[in-house]
């Protein structure tokens, strides 16, 4: 997966209880090396077939010199741990604590401790959402795109297949082999799905997706997303946030609509600081609309001082 980042990154990992998760910092040129006391900037990928940090690899460059710049896979995702096991969102909530405490310096063992400002997008942004509230204390601001639990005031938006057919011994296999495992698919759902511009999907993404979703056991955290196993409500806990935050929002999006967006900012005007609907954008706005990704991510941070 290397191959799919910008030149001069490297990986880097981090054992957590699951097994390692493996993220991708800078390490020669033609970046400068930013101190570890820079402020941390955590960049989180979205959740299905295929997904990886390769997501944000086209935003966080223009990070690099100025914050120290952090875009892990996730367990049972790109190059990291997979697993097999029933995946629970319990899973993202332990690893990630365990990923922002090991690398931000909240162990004390660093002698380092800077809350980190993370950059998520759908699922894992309200995951992140989800940690922030249940330990604000690692988290100094949220920069969120299209997060969702997709079962978001109690309505069911985001299942992609019906549970008997994916709860069948070997046809979720099946399921997972065509959807997921070859070109034609990968292209197809991210030109379907996932962009409001068809052409503006590479041949590199779909590359870089393919990758992912060929690893050994990929399968395994797919089709727990696939089957809504990590699905929740997070109007549950918008109300809770106490870490300002910021939302992007596709107009485009499919599954998971900008009305669906403003409804959940709407339950914390005080620490949701702004709602930005952008044009001409799905889910997949990073790869879709970078430039406006980091141009609205850089007034952002602007602000967090």
């Amino acid at each position: 997966m290397l191959q799919f980042h910008p030149p001069g990154m490297g990986q880097q990992r981090v054992e957590t209880s699951l097994g390692e998760m493996v993220y991708y910092v800078a390490i020669a040129d033609p970046w400068l090396m930013p101190s570890f006391e820079a402020q941390p900037l955590i960049f989180l990928h979205n959740f299905g077939g295929g997904a990886s940090a390769y997501e944000w690899s086209k935003v966080y460059p223009a990070f690099l010199d100025t914050y120290r710049v952090m875009a892990p896979d996730l367990i049972g995702w790109g190059k990291s741990a997979h697993p097999v096991r029933e995946y629970r969102v319990e899973d993202y909530l332990i690893t990630l604590t365990e990923f922002l405490e090991k690398t931000c310096g909240s162990d004390r063992a660093l002698k380092v401790d800077r809350p980190a400002i993370v950059i998520a997008s759908s699922l894992t942004g309200a995951i992140a959402v989800r940690l922030a509230v249940q330990r604000p204390d690692l988290f100094k601001a949220l920069f969120l795109v299209c997060p969702a639990g997709f079962a978001d005031f109690g309505q069911d938006a985001g299942r992609r297949l019906p549970l008997p057919a994916i709860g069948m011994p070997l046809l979720d296999q099946l399921i997972y082999s065509l959807g997921a495992m070859n070109e034609v698919a990968v292209r197809s759902f991210l030109e379907r799905f996932l962009f409001a511009n068809p052409s503006r999907v590479s041949q590199e993404m779909v590359a870089a997706y393919l990758e992912s979703a060929q690893q050994h056991n990929a399968q395994s955290a797919a089709l727990a997303f696939l089957r809504g196993d990590l699905y929740f409500d997070l109007a549950t806990y918008v109300p809770q946030l106490t870490t300002p935050t910021t939302i992007l929002w596709g107009e485009s999006a499919q599954f998971i609509s900008a009305d669906l967006g403003q409804r959940l900012a709407s339950l914390n005007s005080t620490y949701i600081k702004a709602f930005v609907k952008v044009p001409n954008a799905g889910v997949l706005l990073p790869l879709e609309q970078p430039a406006i990704a980091i141009a609205l991510l850089q007034q952002f941070l602007s602000q967090c001082g």
